[in-house]
């Protein structure tokens, strides 16, 4: 029972007809000079509200419900009039000086629908009283369909994924924009190549899909009811089946996927809306990945829990860090297909974002830059931002060398938990998965090993190389993309990823944030008396830094592989086996002199703040962030991570009335207990809420549930509550929930640095000073151990009590 179509279908059943027809359209593609000249003219205008006409007397109001007015994409908007019901059949509509039809929907005092054929840039539209000559002007600022609006030039190359397997719904075409390379090979069904698409965009699909009895999405056929369709009940009593329209589609050269509860027999071009709740979740999706792909369409956009609730469910494939990490352009993308879903099927009650890792990243962030996209946060295994986490895993595989090779001799680095003294993070003994598979050849080469490891190992090896190395880098699908001396040209770099932002240097290599001038590693551990001063003086001065990625080697092994012949290689030539990615790291100052640490470039660390890439601690909506607790398998996902979102809300706010924190426990390799559907039950609540009462505010309205809680591992209520979580972000004893779930820390806590994490570049202060302040107490450096401080530390060492010298 699948559709293609090429346009979006607008719904039946309006009831007044505004002025003459006006052609519909959904793409508005223009060419890189109509783009110039769009955005020449939203400068222009510094995204300015456009002002109707004023004054007491109006009676007739225009606005835009599909997005802001300088933010409409796509050849259309939904808007409204509003105009007492008496005048509505004496009004008319006027787009750029034209006279045009277009069928309004008429409800009470208000009137709604879509208005098409806008031109690339700027568009008048007016709604004029026929009689009494009163008007309502906006200014609608239209941007192409396929990007960008705000997000900078666009990335290329840009490989196509729309050759994705989407079963059970129907192949996705991609068309054709270009006869001639560069661009993406457009193929027919023999192999025969048609053309080349630089914009990778699809013909729209429209499908029906049925949820089995056996728990699988099928394709809806024609015909009788297929026998294993299972059933739905609505929150209003009706039991209906388990049927769910999918669209699915190219925006801003991403794919989009809309889906919710549908009657079997519809027309696709008039969507039967009977059976969604009007309640919208926008479906984030975590990963990392340097940008140059379409990416994939996640399976989350089809979660049968959410959907059988009523909600609709829309989400981009440019909203999977795993596709990239330009948040601008992640909000951008979020706000064109919102855009399009509510030109599809109406504006929702409310819009809740679900996502985990950098899914939940991209809720904080939006909700920061791009106000209005959603109204409800539910973060799963959050981190306040991604670009500050570079901070300190660019500190792992560094600490992992000096454990292993620098300091190889050192017995203390043969116990695992001592490696949490200096990388901060856990670390465990024992069971295979957290275990270093390459501790045979390390010990074969003689470097030093531990009998278990800390979570640099499983979760964030590797990390480095991808987020620095110009050279470690691919895209799916990239060798169907010609000249492929285009692919070969990439910078495969988180940098690069986001150049625009960073900005670039002479050379044309975009600038690094990554910093380690006057970081003192291992401080609380020495001030602690867990490492010496001795070992805290030779960690510091052999750590050294990461080489700029201009002057970086290919990675070696085990980054291609464990496989017979790469372990051969890693046996056999000298340096090739290289898990730290040592050949990257800075090279000796000379004898006598400490290794030099990395500087990061000043501009590119004040534009992640300026950009919205650094979250601020601005929440203006509700959030239930929730986690598994997952320390014990030494997860990426460190759980002290809640809690350096909640730090910089407070920071910022001075409270977190706005944010609830979740902890559910787990055993490991076991199944896992998840609060998702219990939290989205209560945002849902809360934000019903608030929709009632909207004065209140958002804590006032906070239903029982919206507290901050611990659950066990079956998901089963253990403490709730003010206070649970004390002792974390303040001096009081620790809460039940505190002591249920330790915390860990990183490199950059263990050298002084602040639970919240956001500090490029500290504020450095002399060394004298340091002493003078009790910074090392209760530690006493005689004369010749200060003298090598300060020939580590020319510059001074970070002072965490100012603020980093790049904030704006």
């Amino acid at each position: 029972m699948g559709t293609i179509v090429n346009r979006f279908g607008r719904a039946a059943g309006w009831t007044v007809v505004l002025g003459s027809m006006a052609l519909a359209a959904c793409g508005g593609s223009g060419d890189g000079a109509d783009q110039a000249a769009a955005s020449a003219a939203q400068q222009r205008r510094a995204a300015a509200d456009t002002p109707g006409l004023s004054g007491p007397a109006r009676t007739v109001k225009l606005s835009v419900l599909s997005s802001a007015p300088q933010w409409v994409s796509g050849g259309d908007a939904r808007i409204e009039v509003r105009a007492a019901k008496g005048l509505h059949d004496k009004l008319e509509l006027w787009l750029n000086g034209a006279r045009v039809q277009t069928v309004l929907q008429s409800k009470d005092d208000r009137l709604e629908g879509v208005i098409s054929g806008l031109a690339v840039g700027e568009n008048r539209l007016e709604v004029r009283h026929r009689s009494s000559g009163e008007r309502d002007t906006l200014v609608l600022t239209n941007w192409p369909i396929t990007g960008p609006m705000f997000s900078g030039p666009q990335q290329h190359p840009f490989v196509c994924t729309a050759v994705q397997n989407l079963a059970p719904a129907p192949a996705l075409r991609l068309l054709v924009d270009s006869v001639s390379q560069p661009g993406y090979r457009v193929t027919d069904a023999d192999g025969k190549l048609l053309g080349y698409s630089r914009d990778c965009s699809v013909e729209t699909v429209v499908s029906y899909q049925y949820r089995s009895t056996g728990n699988a999405w099928k394709a809806l056929p024609e015909g009788p009811r297929p026998a294993d369709m299972s059933t739905v009940t609505l929150a209003d009593g009706r039991t209906v089946d388990f049927i769910v329209r999918r669209e699915v589609g190219s925006i801003n050269r991403f794919l989009y996927s809309f889906a919710m509860l549908a009657p079997a027999g519809e027309n696709p071009a008039a969507p039967d809306l009977g059976l969604w709740n009007r309640k919208l979740l926008y479906w984030f999706q975590g990963g990392v990945a340097v940008g140059h792909s379409q990416g994939t369409v996640h399976g989350g956009s089809m979660n049968p829990d959410i959907l059988k609730q009523g909600y609709a469910i829309v989400h981009s494939s440019g909203n999977n860090t795993g596709t990239h990490y330009n948040m601008n352009l992640a909000g951008e993308t979020a706000m064109m297909t919102k855009e399009r879903f509510v030109e599809r099927y109406g504006a929702p009650l409310y819009t809740i974002g679900l996502g985990g890792s950098g899914g939940a990243i991209q809720q904080y962030l939006i909700a920061q830059n791009n106000p209005g996209v959603l109204d409800g946060l539910l973060p799963v295994q959050s981190y306040p931002d991604m670009v500050t986490q570079t901070i300190h895993v660019g500190d792992c595989e560094l600490l992992e060398y000096y454990m292993d090779a620098t300091d190889r001799a050192n017995p203390k680095w043969r116990t695992t938990k001592n490696r949490s003294l200096l990388v901060g993070m856990n670390a465990e003994e024992g069971f295979a998965k957290v275990n270093d598979a390459l501790a045979p050849l390390k010990t074969a080469l003689g470097y030093s090993t531990a009998p278990g490891t800390t979570e640099c190992i499983p979760a964030w090896r590797g990390l480095t190389p991808l987020a620095m190395n110009p050279w470690y880098g691919q895209a799916p699908n990239q060798q169907n993309y010609e000249p492929l001396s285009d692919i070969a040209a990439i910078r495969w770099t988180h940098y690069d990823d986001l150049r625009n932002v960073y900005g670039v240097d002479a050379t044309g290599a975009a600038r690094p944030t990554w910093d380690n001038v006057g970081v003192q590693y291992g401080l609380a551990s020495l001030k602690a008396g867990s490492i010496t001063p001795a070992e805290f003086l030779r960690l510091n001065w052999t750590i050294g830094g990461w080489k700029h990625p201009s002057q970086m080697a290919q990675e070696t092994f085990p980054f291609f592989g464990t496989g017979a012949a790469e372990i051969q290689k890693a046996q056999t030539i000298p340096g090739y086996f290289d898990p730290w990615s040592s050949k990257n790291m800075n090279a000796s100052a000379g004898a006598g002199m400490p290794m030099p640490r990395t500087k990061g470039d000043p501009i590119a660390m004040r534009a992640a703040y300026a950009s919205g890439h650094v979250f601020d601690g601005k929440l203006d909506v509700p959030a239930i962030d929730h986690r598994q607790y997952m320390e014990r398998e030494l997860d990426m996902h460190n759980s002290h991570q809640s809690f350096a979102v909640r730090k910089r809300v407070l920071n910022r706010a001075g409270n977190s009335d706005n944010l609830v924190i979740w902890f559910t426990d787990t055993i490991p390799n076991t199944p896992k207990a998840s609060q998702s559907l219990e939290a989205l039950a209560v945002m849902d609540q809360w934000l019903a809420n608030i929709r009632a009462n909207p004065k209140a505010g958002i804590a006032a309205n906070k239903p029982p549930r919206a507290v901050d809680a611990c659950y066990d591992r079956f998901g089963q209520l253990m403490q709730s509550g003010p206070g649970v979580w004390s002792g974390i972000l303040d001096a009081g004893a620790p809460g039940a929930c505190t002591q249920a779930f330790p915390l860990y820390t990183t490199s950059r806590i263990v050298a002084g640095a602040p639970i919240e994490g956001s500090i490029y570049d500290c504020t450095k202060k002399p060394v004298d000073d340091a002493l003078a302040d009790g910074t090392y107490a209760p530690w006493v450096p005689g004369a010749a151990e200060v003298a090598q401080l300060k020939q580590i530390f020319p510059e001074g060492v970070c002072d965490y009590r100012q603020p980093d010298r790049a904030r704006p």
